[in-house]
């Protein structure tokens, strides 16, 4: 039990930590670096920076391997993933994103830092996400 819990754990930690270090978990960082035209905020583009190299270096090391470290087999995306449905979450999410300067990852990441201004956007999140759930089932 120990082992299937410990790696998502330990990576979602590592994500968090990267995330409150980075400052994503401040969400006029997130809205400065989306205002182009005025005060440009840089710091995000070396967060994406640093995920595009950690995954090229990923992506490197994969066709070498038989199987993850702590799964069967690779769950990779491909083509077919593209549907109608991601595309719009997708741009729902980029909407919500620079509205409110969190998305979830950092949105929970800044329930430690800042509680009560995360707290108002993670309800509103997992309110979203029920809502979704109830909508798929009544399909």
């Amino acid at each position: 039990m120990i082992k299937r819990i410990l790696p998502p754990l330990l990576s979602g930690t590592l994500f968090g930590a990267g995330l409150a270090l980075g400052g994503m978990t401040n969400p006029a960082r997130v809205r400065g670096f989306l205002d182009l035209f005025g005060d440009w905020d840089p710091t995000l583009a070396f967060v994406m920076g640093g995920a595009v190299i950690v995954m090229a270096i990923a992506w490197r090391f994969q066709p070498r391997m038989a199987h993850p470290l702590f799964a069967e087999k690779f769950a990779l995306p491909d083509r077919t993933d593209l549907t109608a449905k991601l595309l719009g979450g997708s741009a729902l999410f980029g909407i919500g994103w620079g509205v409110a300067g969190l998305c979830p990852g950092p949105g929970i990441a800044a329930l430690v830092i800042e509680p009560a201004s995360a707290a108002i956007f993670v309800v509103a999140m997992l309110a979203g996400m029920l809502l979704v759930r109830f909508t798929e089932r009544s399909q």
